[in-house]
C-alpha cells in the first residue's frame, strides 16, 4: 500500500469511527424503553463475544501473555470499570433526554486530557493550553451557577473517558486485546444480571420481538467496531489530524440533541457551549503550531 493509499484509508477509518460514536444516540434511543443498566449488561457481554471472535479471526487471540503481566492486568481491570461506567452513563443520558450534555462531555474530554497530561505525565502546558483550560473551567462554573444545576453527566462521561485514556495509555496494550480483557472483567455480572432478569421474566431478550433482540445482540459489534477503526486509523494519520476529527462525535451528537430529539438549549448552555469551542479553538491552535514547530526543526 503507498503511502497516500495508506493515508487516504487512515482518514477514511477514522472518520467512520467517529461517525459511529456521533450517532450512537439514534441506535440507543431505540432501546430507550428498556432500562439503561439492563442495555449496559448487554453491551458488555456481546462486546466481548465479538472482540473474541474478532481477534480469532485476526489470529491476535493471545491473552495469556496479558494475564501473566500483573500491572497491566490490575490496569485494565481499573480501565474495565471506567468504559463500563462511562457505557452506562451514556446510555442512561441518551435514554433520559441529556444527548446535548453529553456531547458537552466529550468536548470537554481533550481539555481534561491536557489537565491529566500535566498531572501525571509532566507535560508542560503552554500559555494557550493554559487558557484553553480555564475557559473550560469557566463554563462548567457559569453552567453550575446560571443554569442552576451541576452538568454531572458532562463531568462524568469526561473524567472517565479522560481517566480511562490516560491508563490505557500507560498500559501499553493495543486496543482490542485490551478491550477483551475490560470486558471480561465485567461479564459475569452483565452475564448474571441478563439471566436474572430473563428468571425474573422482565428482561427483554427473546421476550419483545426479534428487533429488539437483534439490536441488543449487536451492539457488541457497534461497540467494537469503531474502536477497531480507530485503532487502524489512527496509526496511519497523524495525531493533529485525529485531534481534529475527535469533534466530529460531539457535533453530531449536539445536533441529534437540537433538532432531532428537541432537547433545550437554551441562553445558558449556548454560552457555555460558545466558552467551550473558544477554548477547543485555542487547543487546537497550540496543536497545530506546535506540530508546525517540530517538523520545522
Amino acid at each position: 500500500m503507498t503511502q497516500n493509499k495508506e493515508q487516504t484509508s487512515g482518514y477514511l477509518y477514522t472518520f467512520m469511527a467517529f461517525l459511529t460514536w456521533g450517532l450512537f444516540p439514534i441506535y440507543w434511543k431505540m432501546l430507550s424503553h428498556i432500562p439503561a443498566l439492563e442495555v449496559l449488561a448487554h453491551r458488555i457481554f456481546w462486546s466481548l463475544i465479538f472482540v473474541i471472535l474478532l481477534l480469532f479471526w485476526k489470529k491476535k487471540l493471545q491473552l495469556g501473555q496479558i494475564f501473566r503481566n500483573k500491572k497491566a492486568l490490575s490496569t485494565l481491570i481499573v480501565t474495565g470499570i471506567l468504559i463500563g461506567s462511562n457505557w452506562g452513563i451514556f446510555i442512561y443520558a441518551v435514554n433520559a433526554g441529556y444527548i446535548i450534555e453529553a456531547s458537552l462531555g466529550y468536548y470537554i474530554t481533550p481539555l481534561l486530557n491536557v489537565g491529566l497530561g500535566m498531572l501525571f505525565l509532566n507535560e508542560r502546558l503552554n500559555k494557550i493550553q493554559f487558557m484553553a483550560l480555564i475557559l473550560a473551567v469557566a463554563a462548567v462554573l457559569y453552567l453550575t451557577i446560571d443554569f442552576g444545576r451541576f452538568p454531572w453527566i458532562s463531568i462524568l462521561l469526561a473524567s472517565t473517558f479522560a481517566v480511562y485514556g490516560l491508563l490505557k495509555k500507560l498500559s501499553g496494550v493495543e486496543a482490542l486485546p485490551s478491550l477483551a480483557i475490560e470486558t471480561l472483567v465485567l461479564a459475569p455480572i452483565a452475564l448474571g444480571y441478563i439471566i436474572y432478569k430473563m428468571y425474573e421474566g422482565t428482561g427483554a431478550l427473546f421476550v419483545e420481538s426479534r428487533t429488539i433482540d437483534f439490536l441488543l445482540i449487536m451492539a457488541g459489534v457497534v461497540t467494537t467496531m469503531p474502536l477497531y477503526w480507530f485503532g487502524v486509523g489512527a496509526k496511519r494519520i497523524s495525531l493533529t489530524s485525529v485531534g481534529f476529527m475527535q469533534y466530529i462525535a460531539p457535533t453530531i451528537m449536539l445536533f441529534l440533541g437540537i433538532f432531532i430529539y428537541h432537547e433545550g438549549f437554551p441562553q445558558e448552555k449556548q454560552i457555555a457551549f460558545s466558552a467551550i469551542w473558544v477554548a477547543l479553538t485555542l487547543y487546537s491552535y497550540s496543536i497545530v503550531t506546535g506540530y508546525r514547530k517540530r517538523k520545522a526543526s
